[in-house]
């Protein structure tokens, strides 16, 4: 009974849909709530594994449902113990997953779980002037089963339980919304990976929109926001989606969530010398920050080949800083983690696709 590759994954069904299924094909209930405790508590890689399903349930799972995981291109690994998966697709696109350290929390606090950053989509459509995640173009959404499977297969892989999730690898996941809340679902839900809502952050780089669908969704997932620029003549530059959602339809977003969800904004701001590293830059982030009550998480710039940014000097970027903490701005400095194994989203699939020849132009797959 071994799953053909053509079947759609056990992993992109709610319990709804399981329920469903089971009561289409004659079965109670309970039968699909048997099903997802062996899909997501014991982790099982055959339908035979299911003892406690009859033999006819079991050959009709088989029939239907697919129990493949991602697999594994490429593992790298980091000194400072960052590790970044590149999965292939069933269609053959990649996509990566970063497993950050245990002790450092995306938003430069300290923490003791381990951190997932996971794709939504396999390229971005948003060309974002610093980010290789673009540079290739957009190929296609990812499935709900891709996503969730990314969180299994680095699970499985690394041998350690997810416990934060942050959706700012490849792709803009708002853009792939649909099938992002789904798979929210599936990685909170008790019955699934059952991890917790405060502990799964989505990243846009400002799709108001969609930011204020996202927040009618009835779960205190957090939100962080690619900010790189306080201003619109700045953000013009590097970020496209600006000139579609410029900041003050951005903020007319953010103040839609802040009524729906409990949880502070997160503000993400790379510096790059010489664009947006200016104190005067640093006091429009502020004032933009404390009016939203946000905090600041600033990143120094990753070097991405294809862009000819630099970050600023070390004691330009504390300068930066400074005037946040000056002007009552809560604000970390994070020091990337993974430079030395290009963990920067869209790098390793790049070089793994440019040697294989296969990689988009112009957004086509």
């Amino acid at each position: 009974m071994e799953p053909s590759p053509s079947l759609p994954s056990a992993f992109g069904l709610t319990l709804d849909d399981w329920i469903a299924w089971a009561e289409s094909h004659g079965q109670t209930r309970f039968r699909a709530k048997q099903i997802v405790q062996w899909l997501y508590e014991k982790r099982v890689r055959s339908w035979e594994e299911m003892t406690n399903l009859s033999q006819a349930l079991r050959e009709q799972l088989a029939r239907s449902f697919s129990l493949a995981r991602l697999p594994v291109v490429r593992l790298t690994g980091s000194a400072d113990t960052t590790r970044k998966f590149l999965f292939r697709l069933h269609d053959g696109r990649l996509v990566e997953t970063v497993k950050i350290p245990a002790n450092v929390h995306f938003d430069g606090g300290r923490s003791d779980r381990v951190t997932l950053c996971v794709s939504s989509q396999v390229g971005c459509a948003y060309a974002c002037q610093f980010c290789a995640s673009g540079l290739a173009g957009f190929t296609r959404n990812l499935e709900v089963d891709e996503i969730v499977g990314q969180v299994l297969a680095a699970e499985e892989e690394a041998g350690d339980t997810v416990c934060n999730i942050v959706f700012m690898g490849m792709g803009e996941p708002l853009a792939n919304l649909t099938r992002l809340t789904k798979a929210i679902e599936i990685l909170n839900a008790p019955w699934g990976l059952n991890i917790g809502a405060r502990h799964m952050t989505v990243s846009t780089s400002g799709l108001a929109p969609q930011i204020e669908k996202l927040a009618l969704v009835p779960l205190q997932i957090r939100l962080a926001v690619s900010l790189h620029g306080a201003t619109d003549e700045v953000r013009d530059r590097i970020m496209p989606v600006n000139k579609k959602y410029p900041l003050a339809r951005l903020f007319e977003s953010l103040e839609t969530w802040r009524d729906h969800k409990k949880q502070k904004i997160t503000f993400e701001y790379i510096l790059i010398e010489g664009l947006n590293d200016h104190p005067d830059q640093a006091k429009f982030l502020a004032k933009r920050a404390r009016a939203m009550e946000a905090k600041v998480n600033l990143i120094p710039y990753n070097t991405v080949e294809g862009f000819d940014w630099k970050r600023p000097s070390e004691a330009r970027q504390e300068a930066f800083l400074a005037v946040l903490k000056k002007a009552g701005v809560t604000a970390t400095l994070r020091r990337e983690k993974g430079h030395d194994i290009d963990a920067a989203c869209g790098q390793l699939r790049l070089q793994e696709e440019t040697a294989a020849g296969i990689v988009s132009v112009a957004g086509k797959g």
